[in-house]
């Protein structure tokens, strides 16, 4: 096995070398078991959620959608354990409450536009930004891994930022949107951007670089606070951890027990990086967008920006060349024999994308796409 626990012990003991906690936050849709029709449940959900697991599942911005988070650990298989049992619970709560729980990135099922949860500051965002909210939910997955202080997390924003575009096309998860397929891999990455704070992490200074910005933005008006700054990567402003932001929610557990290992080593090897003195890759911007706009097109099964040269390459070929950027990482972690593993999953079954339309494909029922992913969710 690779990175044994006393291994990895022993590099925590030694200052420079401290090994990354990861946490996991993941959203979900609420639907109807028999419409598939997303359906105003989260107060119903809430109440048949057992006492003990309640301070780690939160309602969402719409009364169709649920958050969970694990507690951040070291350890893959604790991560896997707490997911596992959130799901399961959770996917139980809402069977009870008469519903049911979809890992998936936007409802497939067309339906009214459940509304927001009843909450100040989510009536101010719809007071100023108004026709905002596109459809029964965006359902993401944010990845916080730790981090010393916040002037290093702002560089190792500048670094993994070249890397999102891939980690995005890995969690494409939402091809149906309004009862048809929408011709992208992530359709909630598309109206998720209608919000004027989405976008690529920008190059940053310093973080009084990154402080000024979010001053200036929400004097601007696009946001309201600083929980509003929506970047595809950012400085977590509860926690001390990156986040990264930019991923549909997985559909199963293994699917974002992968993503967490591939972020937690990717801003790993970013501080090895800064360590080392290693500059970050500058990608133009608008570059950047490309790169996003295509992994939220064609998701893990098409093509994708290589950033190296604005050239087109099989996205696979892209997350192969991630995967040798952190091997290292992985190894130190001792995740590489997982996330091998893993991957030869996600190779063999596709994206959660690419899973949805093939059970499309079979049966030419948005019902069944529903049946699958409600059964991928609880594992």
């Amino acid at each position: 096995m690779s990175g044994s626990v006393a291994e990895r012990e022993r590099s925590a003991a030694h200052g420079g070398t401290d090994l990354r906690t990861v946490g996991v936050e993941e959203e979900f849709l609420l639907v109807d078991p028999h419409t598939g029709v997303a359906v105003p449940a989260v107060d119903l959900v809430m109440e048949q959620v057992p006492a003990e697991l309640r301070g780690q599942v939160e309602r969402e911005f719409q009364t169709s959608q649920i958050e969970i988070g694990s507690p951040p650990g070291l350890e893959l298989s604790a991560i896997r354990h707490s997911l596992s049992v959130l799901r399961t619970e959770l996917a139980d709560a809402a069977e009870r409450a008469g519903v049911r729980l979809l890992a998936i990135g936007t409802g497939p099922v067309d339906g009214p536009v459940p509304p927001v949860v009843d909450k100040p500051r989510f009536d101010r965002m719809i007071e100023r930004f108004r026709l905002l909210v596109p459809g029964p939910g965006n359902n993401g997955m944010h990845v916080h891994v730790g981090v010393p202080d916040p002037d290093t997390g702002v560089r190792v924003l500048n670094h993994v930022r070249p890397w999102l575009p891939v980690l995005h096309a890995v969690t494409a998860n939402s091809p149906f949107a309004r009862g048809t397929d929408t011709g992208y891999a992530s359709w909630r990455s598309v109206e998720w951007e209608r919000w004027p704070s989405v976008a690529p992490t920008p190059y940053l200074e310093s973080h009084e670089h990154y402080e000024r910005l979010i001053r200036q933005l929400i004097a601007s008006g696009v946001m309201l606070d600083e929980g509003m700054l929506y970047w595809y990567a950012r400085l977590s402003a509860r926690y001390p951890t990156v986040e990264i932001r930019i991923g549909d929610v997985c559909p199963s557990v293994d699917d974002a027990v992968l993503v967490a290992a591939l972020v937690r080593a990717l801003v790993a090897t970013a501080l090895t990086e800064i360590a080392e003195g290693r500059a970050p890759i500058n990608t133009d911007h608008h570059l950047l967008v490309a790169a996003h706009w295509r992994a939220a097109h064609d998701g893990l099964e098409g093509e994708g920006v290589d950033l190296t040269d604005g050239e087109l390459r099989p996205a696979w070929e892209l997350l192969d060349r991630l995967v040798d950027h952190l091997r290292p990482e992985l190894d130190r972690h001792g995740d590489l024999d997982e996330v091998t593993d893993l991957l030869g999953g996600l190779r063999r079954h596709g994206s959660g994308a690419a899973r949805q339309r093939a059970v499309f494909a079979r049966t030419g029922r948005l019902l069944d796409v529903v049946e699958d992913v409600a059964r991928q969710t609880r594992g």
